[in-house]
């Protein structure tokens, strides 16, 4: 069998590379490349041809969030799997809506990161059981809002991207404003939408998005 074409991206050099040879010592898989940053992912995609992403999320210059959205949009078969140190609500959402299969946490073992490989590549969605177990407890909360939320049209792109995982600088300089504009435009929707945490953001975006025709 042709071993699994692995790309790893993380922004700490020791772990980049220790992952790298751990990975790549195992008979199904061949590290082909790894990456510093989300950017440098994004271009080790088309330079590399990897057949799985193993992507951290918070790096400099493009966070692993909007890194996993630009390859999964520009590689809908591209399967990404999340490995980092967070597992709070908005991280696990962001990065599933980003479009992520699978998500673990830095103290998974060599063997379960080799299965959630093997499994990505194989179609399955892979998640650490701590993740499961907050995923169906998100799942049992009641959005903030039952009907739409009367939002602007920039407080609506605001919301969308900070569903995607957005941090307030990345939102400023992808609408071309600045972060205080961001922030006003934040607090606005926040007591709208009487929102208490960016999870909840996260949320309430992925819940009028899967309303839209």
């Amino acid at each position: 069998m042709t071993p699994i074409r692995l790309l790893v991206v993380d922004d700490q050099a020791a772990i980049r590379d220790a992952l790298a040879v751990m990975l790549d010592l195992d008979p199904d898989i061949t590290v082909v490349g790894t990456a510093a940053n989300g950017e440098e992912a994004v271009t080790a995609v088309e330079e590399h041809d990897p057949q799985v992403v193993l992507m951290d999320l918070h790096m400099p210059v493009m966070g692993g969030v909007e890194a996993t959205s630009r390859i999964r949009a520009a590689r809908p078969g591209l399967p990404v799997v999340v490995l980092t140190t967070f597992e709070d609500d908005e991280s696990i959402l962001a990065a599933l809506h980003a479009g992520a299969r699978g998500y673990l946490t830095k103290d998974a073992d060599r063997a379960k990161i080799v299965q959630a490989v093997r499994g990505a590549h194989a179609g399955q969605a892979v998640l650490d059981p701590d993740v499961q177990a907050r995923l169906l407890t998100l799942a049992t909360r009641t959005p903030a809002l039952e009907t739409a939320v009367p939002l602007t049209v920039r407080e609506r792109e605001i919301l969308d991207l900070i569903g995607q995982g957005l941090r307030n600088n990345e939102i400023a300089r992808r609408l071309y404003i600045t972060e205080a504009t961001v922030k006003t435009h934040i607090n606005n929707l926040f007591a709208k939408a009487d929102l208490h945490s960016r999870a909840d953001a996260v949320r309430l975006a992925l819940t009028l998005a899967g309303r839209r025709p």
